[in-house]
């Protein structure tokens, strides 16, 4: 017997805003249920709420009304879904501005969209509940980098189990207004990861967030097979010395992924690096996917 659910998830960050609808198909098999996951639609908005918060430190009028007509579009695409259960996450950018709480009351007030503030270690928990067993060995230790507008949260697992994990604000859109004051924080994140990696054999590095995917995508290699870090280095050259006109052109890339990319590949590249890692494989999974397995486990 079939049983099919419409979940949904909405991930607001600080590049761009997602919402993601899924079919649940649960089949029973005796006493289990075994759950399948497809997605049937994904909508993707590119709100940058980061350059407003990281500058100003608070969310301008222009995106604030974005967001409103956003929300309310979402909430209609739900409503036309039959969308039984949705959860939306808001990170880094809305969790650093200072007018968060009287725009996330407005958007309840005028769409009845609830959003949640959630901190960058709720954040790589809920992208974690995604199903990463066709890449994880029990033997092998694993440097799990998500990188996002306003944070990147790395997490450390050895033998099936979280060992640690830490969230640093840095991320592509931070990069992108400024490079000299996050000295002290590519410090801290070379320090860290170098610390909890020492003395582990058989290090890969997991890599979640647009642009790995986009990377991943340019490589054109089969899914599951992971890149080198000789290949995220190379293609970190190849991009640089491209234009942001030829990136979107040439590559095919969206306007508000042109510029990001190249941050965004500094970031695994270094993280690899400091770790001793040599490959990275590429799932494709995000924070509204995690929403939405969150969602069927009811753990949210």
């Amino acid at each position: 017997m079939l049983k099919i659910e419409k979940l949904a998830g909405i991930d607001i960050g600080s590049n761009a805003v997602r919402l993601l609808v899924a079919n649940v198909i649960t089949e029973r098999d005796g006493e289990k249920s075994i759950p399948s996951f497809k997605k049937s639609a994904l909508v993707r908005v590119p709100i940058r709420l980061g350059a407003d918060t990281f500058i100003t430190g608070e969310i301008s009028k222009a995106n604030k009304l974005r967001m409103l007509k956003a929300m309310k579009a979402f909430k209609l695409l739900m409503e036309v879904h039959g969308v039984e259960k949705y959860y939306a996450c808001a990170t880094s950018a809305m969790r650093d501005a200072s007018n968060n709480a009287a725009l996330i009351s407005e958007i309840f007030e005028k769409t009845s969209v609830n959003i949640h503030i959630i901190n960058g270690k709720k954040e790589a928990a809920i992208i974690f509940s995604t199903d990463l067993s066709h890449i994880i060995k029990p033997n092998n230790s694993y440097l799990y980098i998500d990188v996002g507008g306003g944070s990147t949260e790395i997490t450390l697992f050895s033998k099936g189990k979280i060992i640690t994990s830490k969230s640093f604000k840095i991320g592509t859109v931070r990069l992108l207004n400024s490079t000299t004051k996050f000295t002290s924080v590519w410090r801290n994140m070379e320090d860290w990861i170098k610390e909890n990696t020492k003395g582990l054999k058989n290090l890969y590095a997991i890599g979640s967030g647009g642009n790995i995917n986009k990377i991943f995508k340019l490589s054109s290699k089969p899914m599951g097979t992971p890149l080198t870090i000789n290949y995220i280095s190379t293609q970190l050259d190849f991009l640089s010395e491209m234009t942001y006109e030829d990136r979107i052109t040439k590559l095919d890339l969206n306007p508000d992924r042109a510029d990001v990319i190249i941050p965004a590949t500094k970031i695994y590249l270094n993280a690899m690096k400091w770790g001793g890692a040599n490959k990275i494989y590429v799932p494709k999974i995000g924070l509204a996917d995690g929403i939405v397995k969150s969602l069927y486990y009811n753990n949210l």
